[in-house]
């Protein structure tokens, strides 16, 4: 194409001789000869008229392009002002859509586009690959368009000679070849066949096709003859002849083997063979070889039948056997009875599958389990045997007394499955097995074995199961014994609460309680205080709930406290926790009453002491120059002997302490610690003192107080405390009554407190 473009180049080139030259293409029209649709093998010519006006004297050059479906078919370059495609003898292939276009210079002008059509088809070529065949050959027939171009849709019928029956119709699409070859059986039916063949082609949006075309005639030659029926005897048949039955045939020449002959009765074959031409089939005649037989002969796609009807006349008629019950419990008698309608006299035989039971019509025996099974008889007259009817016997063996049992191996814990086996040793089958809870049904289970039926369950308490059994046996279900189950409940919702309130009153009696909602004994009960890992209280109970006590409850049990159960049932590796329980111990209202009076106290005697030694102070320091002129205070001497004192009674027995608290006492206690002053018991002499007398008699004397009075320094130095007993036992010599403490001393005593 390579000089297509270059022609356009030139084309398109203006002229350089003198001054340039105008053109104009004024029309393009294109125009088919004879005609647009045209009949299939037509010639057809396309024409290309131009119309184009120029200033130059010469008419110029220009190109024409001819398209048929967009693709271009032919072009030429003229000064023409028309130019011609032509085709020869015009196809379905050769129809579709036509336009030109003209190419002048830079300018270039198209006709609108024109739709050929070409109408039929070229008539198809058949031809087969024999023209005589045996019944079950194949015939091969071309049929081929070799004007036209694929794809193209072949139609190839056959039909027997001088009908209109289609006997079979193929069709096929040949996409790469305008030809086609499809094989056809030939059936027994067949005579002298004929094959015509037809070809259509898309055209557009529409279907070409070509005349209907006949092949040679073909014949078919019969590979064997349709089958016949010999029967022997010929005329009535009795019961008892020998029944022949014989099929024949005859095999053409032309075969290559023996077709196989068939004889059935109804749908049953009864002889068949493969060799040679005929088949028989020969029984001693009874009644029930009665019916229609057929012959059938077949050889690969070959198929022929014929049947005949066969009468019998029955000898005598089928024998029956009877029992008075197919159904007996072991024990019962089995009785069974063969005979036949008009009590022809003929020999009689009761089995029990293929085991001969009697030779008598009538066989009676006490039925035990092995007697169960199929029981038929047969009667004899002549040469003629005929089976009579099959009974079913069943004889059931009475259920023993089933056990009922269970896994005892573990306990049996609450929610948990529980396999509850029943199970009846002996005994015919089927078993039905009832399981009771609480005397009402809770499950059932057939079993065709002597093996234990299992029941499930998930006990949610002690229960109580039983099973029965029955079976076909007369006598009513057998029970077996009572099985009790012990349930084990884990323990459920531990709590732990406490007895009164919260809040205990130090010295009262603290109870905590640890509580379950459900659990089954022993239960271990485990009482803990916050954060301590050994329990401070164990107990194992059977109840559900356990108690920790204390008498008199102190700031000690102060805390929170939990409690965990846990009995035979609990899998968990760790006990159920009960809830966490805050205790508060508090000090008693009296208790608080009495703190509070003894601070109180405390605080006025402070305040009492103060205000004391303030005010002593002040009296010492106005006593002091008085006291110095006053006597001595009588002092013991080395002896403990004390100096009598002018001022005292003469006749007295009784002694008084000299006040310890003035400045003459100092000296005696001066290193001592008022607080840490023990009580002494001193020995005093005491003497006599006689009227006017000066001299002393000193009486030695023990003195004995009880209690004695007792001088102890205070907590201030500025006020030394005194305990003074109330009353005092002197012992002189060899004892006295007891006295009461002297005025005077009393008196004292005052001044210092």
């Amino acid at each position: 194409m390579w000089w297509l473009l270059v022609l356009l180049a030139l084309l398109r080139c203006p002229s350089s001789e003198g001054t340039e030259n105008s053109f104009t293409i004024n029309s393009v029209h294109m125009d088919s000869l004879p005609k647009w649709t045209v009949p299939n093998g037509q010639n057809v010519t396309l024409q290309c008229t131009v119309d184009i006006s120029t200033t130059a004297p010469v008419r110029p050059q220009h190109l024409v392009l001819f398209y048929k479906d967009d693709v271009v078919l032919h072009n030429v370059s003229s000064s023409q002002s028309t130019e011609s495609f032509f085709i020869s003898k015009a196809r379905v292939f050769n129809a579709g859509t036509y336009k030109c276009t003209v190419v002048l210079n830079n300018k270039e002008k198209t006709t609108r586009e024109y739709p050929l059509v070409v109408q039929g088809v070229s008539n198809p070529q058949v031809t087969l690959d024999k023209k005589e065949v045996i019944e079950g050959g194949v015939v091969a027939v071309s049929c081929s368009v070799p004007e036209e171009k694929p794809p193209i849709y072949f139609t190839i019928e056959k039909l027997e000679l001088d009908t209109k029956f289609v006997k079979q119709k193929r069709e096929k699409t040949s996409h790469d070849q305008n030809s086609v070859t499809l094989d056809f059986a030939i059936e027994e039916q067949d005579n002298v066949l004929v094959f015509r063949c037809q070809a259509s082609i898309m055209s557009g949006s529409h279907v070409q096709t070509s005349d209907t075309v006949r092949s040679e005639l073909v014949t078919v030659r019969e590979s064997f003859s349709t089958p016949k029926f010999h029967i022997s005897p010929a005329g009535l048949i009795t019961e008892g002849d020998q029944l022949h039955i014989k099929c024949t045939i005859q095999v053409t020449h032309l075969a290559h083997d023996f077709p196989e002959i068939i004889i059935q009765k109804d749908k049953e074959i009864v002889n068949t063979t493969r060799q040679g031409s005929e088949a028989v089939y020969s029984v001693m005649a009874l009644v029930e070889h009665n019916g229609n037989y057929t012959c059938k002969v077949e050889s690969s796609r070959i198929s022929k039948v014929s049947s005949i009807l066969v009468n019998i006349t029955e000898l005598f008629p089928k024998p029956k056997l009877e029992s008075l019950s197919t159904y007996l419990d072991q024990g019962e008698k089995l009785n069974l009875s063969c005979s036949i309608l008009g009590g022809l006299p003929a020999i009689f035989t009761i089995q029990k599958g293929n085991t001969n039971v009697s030779l008598d019509p009538e066989f009676t025996k006490i039925a035990t389990k092995w007697d169960s099974g199929t029981y038929s008889c047969t009667a004899a007259i002549g040469k003629v045997v005929k089976k009579s009817n099959i009974v079913q016997i069943k004889v059931c063996e009475m259920l023993s007394k089933p056990r009922i049992f269970h896994d005892t191996r573990s306990e049996i814990i609450k929610g948990h499955i529980l396999r509850v086996s029943c199970q009846s040793v002996n005994g015919t089958l089927p078993i039905t097995y009832r399981l009771l809870k609480a005397s009402d049904t809770f499950q059932t289970s057939e079993m065709y074995s002597n093996e234990p039926a299992v029941f499930m369950d998930k006990p949610a308490k002690d229960a109580t199961y039983q099973c029965t059994v029955d079976n076909c046996h007369s006598h009513s279900e057998v029970v077996s014994e009572v099985l009790k189950v012990k349930v084990i409940a884990p323990v459920d919702h531990v709590r732990l609460s406490i007895l009164k309130s919260e809040e205990v009153e130090s010295g009262k009696e603290m109870v905590l309680r640890c509580s379950v909602d459900e659990g089954t004994g022993p239960i271990t009960y485990r009482f803990y205080k916050e954060k301590e890992n050994i329990p401070f209280h164990q107990i194992i109970s059977n109840e559900t709930q356990a108690f920790w006590r204390k008498a008199q409850a102190s700031k000690e049990q102060e805390g929170q406290f939990y409690c965990t159960a846990s009995n035979r049932a609990s899998l968990a590796p760790k006990s159920p926790q009960s809830n966490t329980l805050t205790v508060r111990v508090f000090l008693a209202p009296w208790k608080k009453g009495l703190i509070a009076v003894v601070v109180i106290g405390v605080i006025i005697a402070t305040l009492m002491i103060g205000a004391k030694c303030y005010i002593l102070k002040k009296a010492k320091a106005k006593q002091v120059p008085v006291e110095m002129s006053r006597p001595a205070v009588p002092l013991l001497n080395s002896n403990n002997e004390k100096m009598s004192e002018p001022s005292m009674e003469a006749n007295s027995h009784y002694a008084g302490y000299d006040d310890v608290g003035n400045h003459a006492m100092k000296p005696l206690n001066e290193n001592k610690d008022p607080l840490s002053s023990d009580v002494e018991y001193t020995e005093v002499e005491v003497s006599s003192v006689e009227p006017h007398q000066v001299t002393q008699r000193k009486t030695e004397a023990k003195i004995k107080p009880h209690p004695e009075i007792a001088l102890t320094a205070g907590t201030n130095s500025c006020w030394p405390g005194l305990v003074i007993s109330r009353q005092m036992r002197w012992g002189m010599g060899g004892g006295g009554p007891a006295a009461p403490l002297p005025l005077a001393e009393l008196g004292r005593a005052r001044e210092l407190l």
